[in-house]
């Protein structure tokens, strides 16, 4: 007797149908279209980011004159020829020591004042918008409130100092005060805009955590140095990485402090910024160098 082995025969594949457009849609629009709801900043940086800068670099390859406009290509002998300039060093050492003086207390300071602002206070509204107030100010109104109180001879600070038996300080000769006097401007004016920031990223972590901690024995101190830091720790690279691009292209008031010297005495506080202005003053702008780091003025 044979047996035999019949194996059941596949069934046909349904035929294939074209799906619906609307599917089709649907899928082109998980797609493409996180691309096309980021694609107006691109274009936006294209146009007033990315091309004036290398339009700039391209500018900088060539001699140029006031009157004649373009000349003759020069390469990189505009680069050269800043780099060999003094005054490109000395404004660059005093942006450096401007923002260090600048940025590291005011990070200190936006901290310990969010800090206070987040505990339970009376009337919290009318102190977060206090501390917003000199954020509003324009620097120009700034800079004649600091200008005044800094004044070499009866300047605001000097008087008080005078009462002491202490002697006037040279708040625009010497490059130290000078720096300092500036500094504290820059601080008054950013310290609140930051501490507000700061103050948001400490509004969003969970009073929970505080109150086990504060259940099982730790400080205030323990608790801020413990939960509070480490819960706004991205926050604190936002502004820490805002405050060095900001302090970095600083230009509005070491000029308004001392708009008859160009930033004191020997340019002691004068940023790199204010440097094109020597250059451009020329008749011929050959050795004008090219736009520096932060030179959003010149």
């Amino acid at each position: 007797m044979t047996v035999t082995d019949k194996r059941p025969v596949p069934a046909a594949a349904p035929p294939k149908t074209k799906s619906p457009f609307k599917y089709r849609l649907s899928g082109w629009d998980l797609k493409y279209s996180p691309y096309l709801y980021i694609s107006p900043f691109f274009l936006l940086f294209a146009l007033v980011g990315l091309f004036p800068l290398v339009y700039t670099f391209f500018v900088s390859m060539y001699d140029w004159h006031l009157l004649k406009g373009q000349g003759e290509f020069v390469g990189l002998n505009n680069f050269t020829e800043v780099l060999q300039d003094r005054f490109f060093w000395n404004s660059l050492g005093n942006t450096m020591s401007i923002f260090l003086l600048s940025a590291i207390p005011q990070l200190i300071a936006a901290l310990f004042i969010a800090a206070v602002l987040d505990q339970n206070l009376r009337a919290k509204t009318f102190w977060r918008m206090s501390v917003l107030l000199p954020y509003i100010v324009t620097p120009v109104a700034v800079a004649m409130i600091f200008t005044n109180m800094f004044g070499e001879d009866q300047g605001l600070i000097n008087n008080l100092l005078g009462n002491f038996g202490i002697d006037p300080i040279m708040w625009r000769t010497d490059t130290l005060p000078s720096h300092i006097a500036i500094a504290t401007m820059v601080n008054w004016r950013w310290t609140g805009y930051n501490a507000l920031i700061l103050l948001a990223a400490m509004q969003a972590v969970p009073r929970d955590i505080y109150e086990s901690a504060a259940i099982d024995g730790a400080g205030a101190f323990r608790r801020f140095f413990s939960i509070t830091l480490p819960s706004i720790r991205p926050t604190m690279i936002f502004v820490i990485i805002t405050s060095t691009i900001g302090g970095l292209q600083i230009f509005a008031e070491p000029r308004l402090f001392d708009p008859t010297d160009a930033g004191g005495a020997s340019a002691s506080s004068r940023p790199p910024c204010s440097i094109c202005g020597r250059w451009a003053s020329s008749g011929r702008t050959s050795a004008r160098p090219p736009p520096l780091p932060g030179c959003c003025s010149c």
